[in-house]
């Protein structure tokens, strides 16, 4: 079945993965602020930010909670960040371009899980400076597990091969790389969190993707670290987190990448 077969259908599944993302987004904007102050998002109940209450279930509506309320906490009347509704919104909005691009299949469903590890460890990385192991774990096991049932759409076992190798080059390029840099600057060039995420990129795109991937990550970068100068109270530039400009690239490349690939290839 197809979501373009009716447009009842259609509409119908828009609204419930629009409502499903805000759901999810609103989940791993959560996790990801625990994982930043190292707390579990597993245990313990939503709470105010300010005043530490704990919120109720219409505390917690994606989206219209924060607008009820004038964006500020029913408790406290303290402003609540327009963080909670953003990311809810960007989240729905994402969801839904994945299920129009890949329809009602397993692929999009794969794509949903890793588009939820990319948004939490940007948000983490934003944040922390770190990309937590256990999103690689999770976009790694849904690319295993989905090709299972989708083995002709990974290009059966060459296409599987092809992708493994290069995410061992890309993974691995780039902690040589690293390596080298550290070397030569003597200081901690590039976190072991975004090789880590440079061998997921090489697993889900393949070789010629993942080329595109990294050198459109390295110029949003570079933007990032200009628009966003990060600097101490001494005036000294501080880390410049990469971990969201290779998941917006990423993102990019497998959402709309293949007409770019396509081009590429055709000049050889």
């Amino acid at each position: 079945m197809s979501i373009y077969d009716d447009s009842i259908i259609m509409t119908y599944c828009i609204a419930v993965t629009a409502i499903l993302g805000a759901v999810f987004g609103s989940f791993l904007n959560c996790a990801a602020m625990r994982i930043a102050k190292e707390e579990s998002f597993i245990e313990g109940h939503s709470r105010c930010p300010k005043c530490n209450h704990n919120l109720r279930a219409m505390d917690l509506i994606p989206i219209f909670s924060w607008i009820f309320s004038g964006g500020k906490c029913r408790y406290c009347k303290e402003k609540v960040s327009i963080r909670y509704p953003l990311t809810e919104i960007v989240f729905a909005v994402l969801s839904v371009m994945c299920l129009l691009e890949y329809d009602l299949t397993i692929i999009c469903v794969r794509n949903l899980i890793l588009l939820g590890c990319l948004f939490c460890l940007s948000l983490v990385d934003l944040e922390s400076y770190i990309i937590p192991d256990g999103c690689h774990i999770i976009a790694i096991g849904a690319w295993v597990v989905t090709g299972f049932f989708a083995f002709e759409e990974y290009g059966g076992w060459h296409g599987i091969a092809l992708n493994i190798l290069a995410a061992l080059l890309y993974g691995g390029g780039m902690l040589l790389m690293s390596l080298i840099m550290d070397k030569l600057l003597k200081r901690d060039s590039l976190g072991g969190g975004d090789i880590k995420l440079f061998f997921v990129v090489g697993l889900y795109l393949g070789l010629i993707a993942s080329l595109f991937t990294l050198l459109i990550a390295c110029v949003l970068g570079i933007v990032f670290s200009l628009v966003f100068l990060n600097k101490d109270s001494e005036g000294n530039q501080k880390l410049i987190p990469f971990g969201p400009a290779i998941a917006v690239a990423m993102w990019g490349m497998l959402m709309y990448g293949e007409p770019l690939v396509n081009w590429y290839l055709s000049l050889f």
